[in-house]
């Protein structure tokens, strides 16, 4: 499938991944070739970047009188002001809509607003790119936290979504912060919906086949249905979903089935790389798959309901399990370049 029509058809394709060596080949090549209109990072690829590609040690031992916490900060808000750079030419063509570059606040303040907002309003200083997107989770503190951070005029992208109660709760946040925000036009915003985690806990319950794979895009199909009717008459910036965690875990599954069962318009999606190649090598038509199948996600899930399959329950538990492996991968980065800081003493 070709990138721009998918595009055409109102999906944009983003990059879930980035490190300094992508930076100077890959990346630069991807947007010759109109692969990708934007990236997307998290504390996981972060984590992946810095302690497995080497060009970042002689970066940590030139910073060895910092602490680990503030070369993390140094490493990763380079990197994306960088990446920011290089779409700037995407983001001014298509008026702020692409061209963006996200990078999410310490994950350990998950569950902490007034710490979340002190940061996202530090990261926005720092970084100081009008393409950025500020990453906030879609936790119960998190959403007062979205709605200051949009009034402040920082756009946002808010992620680790699984839920439509909490995905209604995140489109609330946004308009009441853009309502409170005097420069609403400057402002824009993505809901990063999670989708093929859903899939790998609901398919662990199923005994039934004919139902596996079923759930992730039943749910992502219905959040798009509440986005068209809480946007309908939205004098603003709309919050587009983005379709999140998009790789598929389950190998019986054809690697394209999270993009191509989720195109519509006013959509991201953010792939892993080996997502996004196996995407521009399919041969698929980029059409509506979306809204044409909107009555068929209810009644898919309805089945699901009707085995006993709680999804509130499971969406709730992902949400926690999402948080506490950002958490870790935290943790894991901030302990490998404290090892490579005393090391370079």
């Amino acid at each position: 499938m070709k990138l721009t029509d998918l595009y055409a058809a109102g999906t944009s394709a983003w990059l879930d991944d980035l490190s300094r060596a992508a930076l100077t080949t890959t990346l630069p090549e991807r947007i010759a070739r109109k692969e990708v209109f934007g990236v997307t990072t998290n504390p996981a690829i972060f984590q992946a970047a810095i302690t497995k590609d080497e060009s970042y040690k002689s970066a940590i031992a030139a910073s060895k009188s910092l602490s680990a916490e503030e070369i993390v900060e140094k490493l990763t808000t380079e990197d994306v002001r960088d990446a920011c750079k290089l779409f700037r030419p995407i983001f001014d063509a298509t008026n702020g809509v692409d061209g963006r570059v996200s990078i999410e606040v310490d994950p350990r303040l998950a569950h902490q607003t007034a710490e979340t907002v002190a940061q996202a309003k530090r990261l926005w200083s720092i970084i100081d790119q009008p393409n950025l997107m500020i990453k906030i989770p879609a936790t119960k503190a998190g959403l007062p936290a979205i709605t200051e951070v949009i009034a402040a005029g920082i756009s946002v992208n808010v992620t680790l979504i699984f839920s439509l109660t909490r995905y209604a709760e995140v489109i609330d946040a946004y308009q009441a912060g853009i309502e409170k925000c005097s420069n609403p036009k400057n402002v824009h915003s993505v809901a990063s919906f999670f989708v093929s985690r859903v899939d790998s806990a609901v398919d662990k319950l199923l005994t039934d086949d004919s139902l596996k794979g079923k759930a992730a895009i039943a749910n992502a199909r219905l959040a798009y249905e509440l986005y068209l009717e809480k946007f309908k008459n939205f004098p603003h910036n709309h919050q587009r979903p983005l379709w999140a965690s998009t790789g598929v875990k389950d190998p019986v599954y054809r690697s394209t089935m999270y993009v191509d069962s989720l195109i519509a318009p006013n959509t991201v999606n953010t792939m892993p790389p080996a997502t996004l190649d196996a995407v521009i090598s399919a041969v698929i038509e980029a059409e509506d798959t979306i809204t044409p199948n909107i009555q068929s996600a209810k009644e898919e899930l309805l089945a699901l309901a009707a085995l006993g399959i709680d999804l509130n329950k499971i969406t709730d538990e992902l949400e926690a399990d999402g948080v506490d492996k950002f958490m870790t991968s935290w943790d894991v980065l901030l302990g490998a370049v404290e090892a490579e800081i005393q090391k370079a003493k």
